[in-house]
């Protein structure tokens, strides 16, 4: 078994059940998706989703790690991180069978999204019905301007810069 705790740093811990720590997660995206506020896993705890204060969603694949816990060099892989709300997620899950993510906010609404590609469907309460098998047409909800960011392989974790605004500036 494995815990995860995520914190307002936006990272995400990984420990033992014995309370070692195994793996911290840091984001890849560019976009700062603020503290974290919820998290999820599928059934089969392939997938690892937290939701953030910022409204994003961002989508870890954890199987091959947990599959070799032990090998502390065994990366997690970011896959997905889009903006989901513009305000806080405070609930999010997975439906595996259908392969979709949930979400709900402080704005109020419930929208749901494509697992893997993070394709907006719409939202409950929406008078057509949800269409979960067309994913060809690219649509966004009408609050959120920004695409879904598909992490590479080969990206690194972005570092984030701490600025010091109240440092004395004598030429100023």
């Amino acid at each position: 078994p494995v815990l995860a705790s995520a914190h307002a740093s936006g990272c995400i811990r990984l420990w033992s059940i014995q309370g070692n720590l195994m793996k911290e997660l840091l984001p890849f995206s560019k976009d700062p998706s603020g503290p974290l506020t919820v998290l999820c896993t599928d059934i089969s705890t392939k997938l690892l989703l937290a939701g953030s204060k910022e409204g994003y969603v961002i989508c870890w694949n954890i199987a091959s790690f947990l599959e070799e816990s032990q090998n502390k060099k065994k990366q997690v892989k970011e896959k997905l991180c889009w903006r989901a709300h513009n305000t806080e997620v405070v609930d999010l899950f997975h439906e595996e069978e259908k392969n979709v993510v949930v979400t709900a906010s402080t704005d109020g609404s419930v929208r749901i999204w494509h697992a893997d590609s993070g394709y907006y469907f719409g939202y409950f309460g929406q008078s057509r019905k949800f269409e979960l098998s067309d994913t060809s047409r690219l649509i966004l909800p009408s609050d959120v301007n920004t695409f879904t960011a598909i992490i590479r392989e080969e990206s690194k974790p972005v570092e984030k810069k701490v600025e010091y605004p109240l440092m004395l500036d004598k030429d100023k």
